[in-house]
Protein backbone atom coordinates (compact mmCIF):
# COMPACT_ATOMS: atom_id res chain seq x y z
CA UNK A 1 0.00 0.00 0.00
CA UNK A 2 1.37 3.26 -0.94
CA UNK A 3 1.45 6.53 0.88
CA UNK A 4 0.44 10.12 -0.45
CA UNK A 5 1.39 12.96 0.85
CA UNK A 6 0.14 16.13 -0.90
CA UNK A 7 1.94 19.98 -0.35
CA UNK A 8 -0.29 21.76 2.11
CA UNK A 9 -1.47 24.19 -0.66
CA UNK A 10 -3.41 21.10 -2.25
CA UNK A 11 -6.12 21.24 -0.55
CA UNK A 12 -6.95 25.17 -1.33
CA UNK A 13 -5.60 24.36 -4.39
CA UNK A 14 -8.31 21.43 -4.82
CA UNK A 15 -11.33 24.31 -3.88
CA UNK A 16 -10.73 26.61 -7.06
CA UNK A 17 -10.36 23.83 -9.27
CA UNK A 18 -13.48 22.44 -11.43
CA UNK A 19 -15.43 19.96 -10.27
CA UNK A 20 -14.31 17.18 -12.40
CA UNK A 21 -11.08 17.80 -12.15
CA UNK A 22 -11.09 17.57 -8.74
CA UNK A 23 -13.01 13.81 -9.46
CA UNK A 24 -10.20 12.61 -11.65
CA UNK A 25 -7.60 13.74 -8.80
CA UNK A 26 -9.35 11.81 -6.34
CA UNK A 27 -9.47 8.63 -9.22
CA UNK A 28 -6.04 9.37 -9.60
CA UNK A 29 -4.44 9.36 -5.64
CA UNK A 30 -7.31 5.92 -5.09
CA UNK A 31 -4.98 4.31 -7.97
CA UNK A 32 -1.58 5.61 -6.20
CA UNK A 33 -2.47 4.29 -3.06
CA UNK A 34 -4.05 0.84 -3.93
CA UNK A 35 -2.11 0.11 -6.60
CA UNK A 36 1.35 2.61 -6.57
CA UNK A 37 2.10 5.04 -9.36
CA UNK A 38 3.24 2.33 -11.87
CA UNK A 39 -0.24 1.26 -12.42
CA UNK A 40 -0.48 4.44 -13.97
CA UNK A 41 1.01 3.92 -17.04
CA UNK A 42 -1.80 1.07 -18.33
CA UNK A 43 -4.14 4.19 -18.24
CA UNK A 44 -3.69 6.31 -21.51
CA UNK A 45 -5.90 8.73 -20.37
CA UNK A 46 -3.59 9.72 -17.29
CA UNK A 47 -0.40 10.11 -20.04
CA UNK A 48 1.83 9.39 -17.02
CA UNK A 49 5.51 10.44 -17.74
CA UNK A 50 8.89 11.23 -16.27
CA UNK A 51 9.86 14.89 -16.97
CA UNK A 52 12.71 16.74 -18.43
CA UNK A 53 14.79 19.86 -17.54
CA UNK A 54 14.21 21.90 -14.75
CA UNK A 55 11.73 19.39 -13.18
CA UNK A 56 13.85 16.19 -14.10
CA UNK A 57 13.09 13.73 -11.08
CA UNK A 58 9.78 14.55 -11.63
CA UNK A 59 6.35 12.76 -13.26
CA UNK A 60 3.25 14.60 -14.62
CA UNK A 61 -0.30 13.17 -14.95
CA UNK A 62 -2.87 14.56 -17.31
CA UNK A 63 -6.28 15.01 -15.10
CA UNK A 64 -7.29 16.35 -18.31
CA UNK A 65 -6.18 18.37 -21.30
CA UNK A 66 -5.41 21.50 -19.22
CA UNK A 67 -4.53 20.40 -15.96
CA UNK A 68 -1.91 18.22 -14.75
CA UNK A 69 -0.79 16.38 -10.93
CA UNK A 70 2.99 16.90 -10.59
CA UNK A 71 4.77 14.29 -7.72
CA UNK A 72 7.75 12.69 -6.65
CA UNK A 73 8.31 8.87 -5.61
CA UNK A 74 10.29 8.03 -3.17
CA UNK A 75 10.59 4.48 -3.07
CA UNK A 76 12.22 3.70 -0.12
CA UNK A 77 9.43 5.18 1.99
CA UNK A 78 6.57 3.99 -0.49
CA UNK A 79 5.61 7.43 -0.39
CA UNK A 80 4.34 9.59 -3.51
CA UNK A 81 4.84 13.97 -2.78
CA UNK A 82 1.93 15.65 -4.47
CA UNK A 83 3.86 18.96 -5.58
CA UNK A 84 1.10 20.47 -7.53
CA UNK A 85 -2.25 20.31 -9.35
CA UNK A 86 -2.15 23.06 -12.33
CA UNK A 87 -2.77 24.34 -15.73
CA UNK A 88 -0.09 23.23 -18.13
CA UNK A 89 2.16 26.23 -17.64
CA UNK A 90 5.74 24.12 -17.80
Amino acid sequence: MWQINEHRDISKICRKLPKEIVKKYELWKEIVVLHGPEKLREFPGFNDEALKGELKGQRSSRLSRQYRVIYVVERELVTVFVLSVNPHEY
